[in-house]
């Protein structure tokens, strides 16, 4: 029997036209025709809850006065197409000024060749889109999809427990009914809701989103120094308060001893010692020039020609000064809240101990991952254990779901004592190897290699595809803002294979129904990607948003 191969659609091949003969005017547009609602972007534009997330984005803007702000939808829009094609700002607006798909998407009623704003509103944008903002966003969208059914159900029976209990009257109680009759008498029993079972597989784990910086080394970052401080001094110099001779920087002399020791390419340990100390002593002069510069600002009650900026780079060189002289007088290689970057004084190192990455520079995540769909739990620039942040992670599961996971998945620096009795306490499994010397029961009860790979998968997903591993934002606030958005393309890609998939999971669905409780039946519920598809069609079967025949319904139900 032949194999029955894929037939492919045949690409266009017009022929070649001079350009001499094309004409702007005589080019032919699809625009007289409907937009096809087969597009990614219409398709997911419909899957958006537009009018909660915008409804929480206005928040921000409690002044009726001044200029009307730009519409939610145009700049959230604008934030998940950057995000979704890992594109830069200027490309963003020239994509969207393109592309009448895109155009549909951020929300506009008509094609138009105008940009929907400048590229350089994006810093304001993702300074207005703080971390906690972007959070809010994602759990709106993904709430609005998986509702607390559970709860409502528990609401339910607690009501339908309420109804035996007669209604308590509102007038005053007599001396009767305050004092006791007997003390034989037995107190009443109040109703008890009934406990919410613990649902679901909660996996976490935690990674660095390295910075787009400059590997950081002590002479790279002295000389960074050095030379702002000679930009400082230019800048503070002034000849009639100063004198007619400019204070002395030896600036050629130190970017020459720099860069005799940077372009070796086998440096020795003395050698970059001493370049150390030789750089350490230029900005230790540079930075008692300034001294002396602001001083005769002050003396004459003169104002300081610094703006903000470059009085944040003062303080942040004088930090770096005394960091690198404590560590070359002692001769150490770590110090407390060390500063590796002047234009981004806020990135620290993350020890992590990775083959290759031993150290990653930026901030480190707590990341859980529910059902394909990632949340930031935690977000910090220091480095921080992740074993203390767990039973974080699980009451969190908890405020979005309603009931606590049945399982945890999590790697061994999880897996302490304190945490283990806390999970017991909540009748939460552990899935994880025990401490001390395992029984043979115990040892089924780990977690295998294949287990945790949905959550080292979605890294690297956002890593590789949406550039998680290189933060291009500068300031803290930004790059938090840039970090989430990730989060939360990551979770919309999801909820568009979930809705692409919704057929197939009816198909599933029908032989389930027709081979009833079978290993097929079985394995439909405990694959977790199958699971994630029949939540979703669930949803949308009762919103009647994808099947709307009866006999259709009636044949699922039997």
């Amino acid at each position: 029997m032949k194999s029955l191969k894929s037939s492919r659609k045949p690409a266009l091949t017009p022929k070649y036209v001079s350009p001499n003969q094309l004409t702007i005017c005589g080019f032919e547009t699809p625009f007289d025709q409907l937009l096809t609602r087969e597009n990614r972007w219409v398709k997911l534009s419909g899957l958006i809850p537009w009018d909660k997330i915008v409804r929480q984005y206005d928040q921000q803007f409690k002044s009726i006065e001044g200029r009307e702000p730009i519409s939610g939808r145009i700049v959230l829009g604008a934030v998940i197409i950057k995000h979704m094609l890992d594109l830069t700002d200027r490309e963003t607006i020239l994509q969207i000024q393109e592309n009448m798909f895109m155009q549909y998407f951020i929300g506009y009623s008509t094609f138009t060749n105008d940009e929907p704003f400048s590229p350089s509103l994006f810093v304001s944008i993702r300074e207005r889109l703080s971390l906690a903002v972007l959070s809010s966003v994602n759990e709106i969208i993904l709430q609005h999809y998986f509702p607390k059914e559970d709860e409502r159900i528990i609401t339910k029976e607690i009501k339908g427990v309420d109804d035996d209990i007669p209604p308590i009257s509102e007038e005053p109680a007599s001396v009767d009914d305050i004092v006791p009759q007997s003390s034989d008498a037995p107190a009443p029993i109040e109703p008890t809701p009934p406990k919410v079972p613990n649902q679901g597989k909660l996996l976490m784990d935690a990674t660095v989103a390295p910075q787009n910086i400059t590997f950081p080394t002590d002479l790279k970052l002295l000389n960074a120094s050095r030379i702002k401080s000679e930009q400082i001094i230019d800048l503070l110099y002034d000849a009639q308060l100063h004198g007619v001779t400019k204070v002395r920087t030896y600036r050629e002399n130190a970017r020459k001893d720099f860069l005799n020791t940077a372009k070796k390419k086998h440096k020795t340990t003395k050698e970059i010692y001493k370049a150390n100390g030789s750089q350490l002593r230029y900005l230790k002069r540079n930075l008692q020039h300034i001294v002396s510069l602001l001083l005769a600002y002050e003396t004459h009650e003169l104002e300081i020609p610094l703006n903000p900026r470059e009085l944040t780079y003062l303080e942040v060189i004088r930090k770096v000064y005394t960091q690198q002289q404590t560590m070359y007088e002692t001769n150490t290689k770590s110090i407390e809240n060390r500063i590796v970057n002047i234009h981004q004084p806020h990135v620290r190192p993350i020890v992590r101990g990775k083959e290759g990455k031993k150290v990653e520079f930026g901030s480190k995540l707590q990341v859980s991952l529910v059902n394909g769909f990632a949340f930031i739990d935690k977000l910090s620039w220091d480095n921080f254990n992740e074993g203390g942040h767990l039973i974080d992670s699980v009451n969190k599961y908890k405020t979005r779901f309603g009931y606590y996971p049945a399982e945890v998945l999590a790697d061994q620096i999880y897996c302490n004592r304190e945490n283990r009795k806390q999970l017991k306490l909540l009748d939460i499994k552990l899935c994880a190897k025990p401490l001390g010397r395992p029984s043979k029961t115990a040892l089924s009860n780990h977690v295998s290699p294949g287990e945790r790979n949905p959550i080292e998968g979605k890294f690297g997903q956002a890593k590789v595809a949406y550039g998680l591993d290189n933060i291009k934002a500068k300031l803290k606030t930004t790059s938090e803002s840039w970090i989430a958005a990730i989060a939360l393309v990551l979770n919309l890609v999801n909820l568009a294979r979930l809705n692409s998939l919704c057929f197939f999971s009816w198909i599933i669905k029908l032989f389930a129904c027709k081979f009833g409780n079978s290993k097929f039946n079985f394995e439909l519920m405990s694959r977790p990607y199958l699971f994630s598809i029949s939540i979703m069609s669930n949803y949308f079967e009762a919103k009647k948003a994808i099947f709307n025949d009866l006999s259709t319904a009636n044949i699922m139900n039997h």
